[in-house]
């Protein structure tokens, strides 16, 4: 059979599984639909619920403006599939062309995408995270609890970890009225993503709101009362807070073990895969039956030196899932590739921050637009002497010619005079990245190397 008469058999008749009923998960779907696929399509979740939109959690949901139902994604057009939903996957035969679920069944593909994402990285100490009053926030059940707890107004809430998320939550806290304390091990909020000099003004954002922020700390240890209820927390330094709710925002876990013995060049970052979606395996040979996209994926970028970047970002998610989806029912000539620009987005303490390009990849940073004190700014990073990111606060007006230089590869610092620049930002200073052996939850985009087949990761804590 010719390839175009497989084609044309496989689009009509092929099996698809997606492992994965999450954003990348449902736009993928909707794209095969979409292009033609009117084959077999099986959607494979280890949650109840049909897809629903993340970025409400930690904003909406708690604040009490969303019901956590009422966070299902749109639906762009009608997905004929078999919904196999609050089953798990928990292993994968390439050989036989299987995923093996957590009831025990298996599902045949022909060609499989996998979108499973990430979850949230839970407490460590399993007997101090079972305490009524510590969470995580990652799915819609989570949400949901922590909404509760919230409302019922606690006397104290720990948040543990500065991250986007961690910095999320406690917005919310302050904004219904409660008291709210940060531990962050960083030197700042956001420095793992952002770097220090922007790290600075996130701490005295949280700090001008009323957050008891305390940086350059762990906490060593939870306590709960009798009854098994979460009340103290104890830190490195030796001080103690008191709490009743706990958050636990210490960044997110890719959700790959279930392929530790597939073969599949899978680990700790994630899932490695080529520009047009296609997973490596254990040798670094592309596979063509097996597909990647979304959080969990781990792409190499021409404009990044050609490293894998995993991304945590929504809209690269619809990217990747729709090219994908494409790549997936055509032929090698008619495929395209994902180059997304990352880009990311945060509202916090009344601001809007955003951010493209791969802030932790630079060594440099300079204020082009704006005020560092006055909380609203546009700030460029740089790289080997080229523009490699940008962010701004309360200032995104700015960030779609800086997306153009990033794609250009322009040169750092700007060679062009900016409307409203201080004198504070007329040089570059040290961006202020940790060193990224260490621990870190706040970067939504990872650097990762040139090999596809490194699953190794090492984090070495900081020693109190």
């Amino acid at each position: 059979m010719s390839v175009d008469g497989y084609l044309e058999a496989f689009r009509s008749q092929g099996r698809i599984v997606v492992v994965g009923a999450s954003l990348a998960g449902l736009r993928a779907a909707e794209a095969l639909r979409d292009e033609g696929f009117t084959g077999t399509l099986t959607m494979i979740g280890d949650e109840p619920h049909e897809p629903y939109d993340r970025p409400p959690l930690s904003k909406q949901v708690l604040l009490g403006k969303v019901p956590p139902d009422h966070t299902a994604l749109p639906r762009r057009r009608l997905v004929d599939a078999e919904w196999r939903l609050g089953v798990a996957a928990t292993g994968l035969d390439l050989a036989a062309k299987r995923v093996q679920l957590s009831d025990g069944d298996s599902v045949e593909y022909d060609r499989l995408l996998i979108t499973t994402g990430v979850r949230a990285r839970p407490w460590p100490r399993e007997l101090e995270a079972e305490l009524d009053g510590v969470f995580v926030l990652r799915t819609r059940d989570d949400a949901t609890r922590l909404h509760h707890r919230l409302k019922a107004g606690p006397r104290g809430v720990l948040v543990i970890g500065a991250g986007f998320t961690g910095s999320e939550i406690a917005s919310a806290c302050r904004e219904r009225g409660l008291s709210v304390t940060v531990a962050e091990r960083g030197a700042a909020p956001l420095v793992g993503a952002l770097g220090g000099v922007v790290g600075e003004v996130a701490a005295e954002l949280q700090r001008s709101h009323g957050v008891d922020l305390r940086c350059g700390v762990q906490v060593t240890g939870l306590e709960g009362d009798a009854a098994g209820r979460v009340r103290t927390a104890h830190f490195s330094d030796g001080a103690a807070v008191e709490a009743e709710v706990v958050v636990v925002a210490l960044g997110a876990t890719r959700n790959t073990e279930w392929l530790a013995d597939s073969g599949l060049g899978a680990g700790p970052r994630g899932i490695a895969c080529d520009a047009g979606c296609r997973a490596f395996d254990v040798r670094g040979i592309v596979t063509d039956d097996v597909f990647v996209a979304g959080d969990v994926a781990r792409s190499p970028h021409p404009l990044f030196g050609y490293q894998f970047l995993s991304l945590e970002h929504w809209g690269n998610a619809v990217a990747q899932a729709e090219i994908a989806a494409h790549n997936m029912v055509s032929v090698s000539a008619d495929r395209r590739p994902h180059l997304w620009m990352p880009s990311f987005w945060s509202a916090q303490f009344g601001v809007n921050i955003k951010s493209v390009g791969v802030p932790p990849m630079a060594d440099q940073i300079i204020v082009t637009q704006g005020s560092l004190a006055e909380h609203r700014f546009t700030a460029a990073y740089g790289h080997q002497g080229r523009i490699i990111a940008a962010v701004t606060f309360d200032q995104a007006k700015w960030l779609d010619f800086y997306e153009s230089e990033i794609e250009r590869a322009a040169p750092f610092p700007p060679e062009f005079p900016t409307v409203d620049r201080r004198p504070e930002g007329m040089q570059p200073v040290p961006a202020g990245f940790p060193d990224p052996s260490l621990p870190s939850h706040g970067p939504t985009v990872t650097l990762s190397g040139h090999s596809p087949t490194d699953r190794r990761i090492t984090f070495t804590p900081r020693r109190a």
